[in-house]
């Protein structure tokens, strides 16, 4: 069956949990660094408390625009949701309910299931469709809304973020990575010495390119590179950004200006063939580095 995503209800229950609720065991966390784990949302009141989290920092901090009845709830709520594996990190130090212990989230989309229910999310400011149909051998899968609460912003928790993305990846075969990555801010000039770092330094090209679609197509070439410093480029980077790259990603052709989230965004592509040694070593050539 194929959901029309564009116009589905705001509220539709996760299909991933439609089976029969999954255990709570230890064997489904991806990866511990102390008090905190990472795993896949087991129980729509878990998917609920990301959908929670995702409000309170991209709608409370970032002022993003959401419809109405989703400011009501205060949820960041959109029909992806259903379709989505969701990412979360707990911290399992907070008294509670598994709900409670939600510190950061990530939403994970498959190939195979976007197919059959109305395709990837970032098709709507990129042409993803033609990057994935050029790779037919390949298996894609889609990150996005991503974020953590301001008190867990630190390394640590990106490591689990990543641990998690690297088990998931790894368990369903996956080749190659995608997603969003934003800059705050609707206006692509204030972010001209890194855009155009980007688009000097690590744009994709051949097999793996991919522009912004023509309509929303805005330059990311503002700056000559000649004139571009690098320290000075990087220091500007958002901290996802900059840790897809030192993984081995490449940006796409052109940025998008999401308006609802006050956002320019970029299209990340991570070749699973791109990820650097050094990183494989660090989390495990199959995902064990943190999963103790």
């Amino acid at each position: 069956m194929t959901i029309d995503l564009l116009n589905a209800p705001l509220h539709v229950e996760p299909t991933v949990l439609r089976t029969p609720a999954r255990a709570a065991a230890a064997s489904d966390v991806l990866g511990r660094i102390g008090t905190l784990e990472t795993r896949i949302a087991r129980s729509h009141s878990e998917v609920d408390a990301a959908q929670a989290l995702r409000y309170k920092v991209f709608v409370e901090e970032m002022n993003a625009q959401i419809p109405s009845e989703a400011n009501r709830r205060k949820r960041d709520i959109d029909a992806w949701d259903a379709v989505c594996d969701h990412l979360l990190v707990l911290d399992t130090s907070i008294e509670g309910d598994a709900e409670e212990q939600v510190v950061g989230t990530y939403r994970l989309l498959r190939q195979d299931v976007a197919r059959m229910s109305g395709g990837f999310y970032s098709a709507s400011e990129f042409d993803v469709d033609a990057l994935v149909a050029r790779h037919p051998d390949k298996r894609f899968m889609e990150l996005g809304r991503s974020c953590v609460l301001p008190k867990y912003r630190t390394k640590r928790t990106v490591e689990l973020l990543w641990q998690g993305n690297w088990a998931y990846a790894l368990k369903h075969n996956i080749d190659a990575m995608f997603g969003c990555g934003s800059f705050h801010g609707a206006i692509p000039a204030e972010h001209a010495l890194a855009l155009s770092f980007l688009h000097h330094s690590v744009r994709v090209a051949d097999e793996w390119d991919v522009s912004a679609r023509p309509e929303l197509f805005r330059t990311m070439d503002m700056m000559p590179i000649e004139a571009i410093n690098p320290k000075k480029a990087l220091a500007a980077l958002p901290p996802l950004i900059k840790g897809y790259m030192r993984l081995g990603a490449m940006v796409g052709n052109g940025a998008v200006v999401d308006h609802a989230f006050g956002t320019t965004d970029v299209l990340i592509v991570l070749p699973i063939s791109n990820i650097s040694e050094r990183y494989l070593n660090y989390y495990g050539a199959d995902a064990g580095r943190f999963n103790s």
